[in-house]
């Protein structure tokens, strides 16, 4: 059984969140599954720190992206969106090179409040940071409504 709204695949997801920072930062979801969505990032120059490992930001904007897609996947984005509350990041070990790749899964999917777990880890698999995404439910505006209503029929066409 599926946590998310719509019948979404991986293509549907990749159309929505595959641009501004995410392309930037290179950020490539790489799986979707009933509950969870994964994605990666390259530990590269753009998202390392000035000494020489990956940055604790970008490490937060990998979780905010993972987290805050799956929220949106979970409602029914023609009416409502899920918005940014706060998330934290502990970080557990440096990573210098390679990937690292996140894995988000509910918490909570309350009606105004969804929390989110995202575990990153290195390519060797260990665990470089634990974050926690709290998203807020809200009603879009009508013009949101529109924009939204045609972009997921679009979509799912």
């Amino acid at each position: 059984m599926t946590i998310w709204h719509d019948n979404f695949t991986l293509d549907h997801v990749i159309s929505l969140r595959n641009n501004n920072l995410n392309k930037h930062l290179k950020i490539e979801f790489i799986e979707l599954g009933p509950d969870y969505i994964v994605a990666r990032m390259p530990v590269e120059d753009f998202t390392r720190q000035s000494r020489g490992v990956l940055h604790g930001g970008a490490s937060c904007v990998l979780a905010e992206s993972l987290g805050s897609i799956a929220s949106n996947l979970c409602i029914d984005m023609r009416e409502r969106k899920a918005v940014g509350l706060e998330i934290n990041a502990n970080h557990l070990r440096p990573v210098s090179k390679g990937f690292v790749t996140g894995r988000t899964t509910p918490i909570s999917l309350g009606r105004s409040v969804h929390v989110w777990n995202i575990d990153i880890s290195n390519d060797q698999g260990k665990l470089n940071c634990v974050s926690r995404l709290t998203t807020a439910i809200v009603n879009l505006n009508e013009k949101e409504k529109d924009t939204n209503r045609d972009l997921i029929a679009k979509l799912l066409s």
